[in-house]
């Protein structure tokens, strides 16, 4: 198996509310969609974002409705802290609960955190040690 992830899934309550913070609120593109089912987004450099039905999809994959919120963190790498800045305003314009401020962390970085309708969070960062290119591609 080569060390790759070409597809996210992510099991929500509403299709259609996710539909409305993702691509209404954010801006972000669909690339195919079957109404109130699933709904994939080109997210990045070949990686597909899906938003599928929570009950669906644990009924596909056999898991249980999670507990709580996901323990699970999405990253979007930016250049600058400004960046940072400006993508947690567009997140927080479109309706995302912003969970924690962007700030200065212990290790250099610029980060914060805003949960999307279903409560799985973004991480919004700019690492001074990584090179972002401008079309998003993050180096280490």
């Amino acid at each position: 198996m080569q060390p790759r992830v070409d597809l996210i899934s992510l099991g929500v309550r509403s299709v259609d509310a996710s539909r409305r913070f993702y691509v209404e609120g954010l801006g972000w593109a669909v690339h195919r969609e079957v109404p109130g089912e699933v709904l994939f987004i080109q997210a990045n450099h070949g990686l597909l974002l899906s938003l599928w039905d929570a009950g669906q999809m644990q009924s596909e994959a056999a898991t249980d409705p999670p507990a709580g919120i996901p323990c699970i963190t999405l990253s979007h790498n930016l250049g600058s802290a400004a960046g940072v800045d400006q993508v947690m305003a567009d997140a927080a314009r479109a309706g995302a609960a912003i969970v924690t401020e962007a700030k200065t962390q212990p290790w250099g970085g610029y980060t914060g955190y805003f949960a999307d309708p279903d409560g799985y969070r973004w991480e919004v960062a700019f690492n001074p040690t990584w090179k972002v290119d401008g079309d998003g591609r993050v180096t280490l």
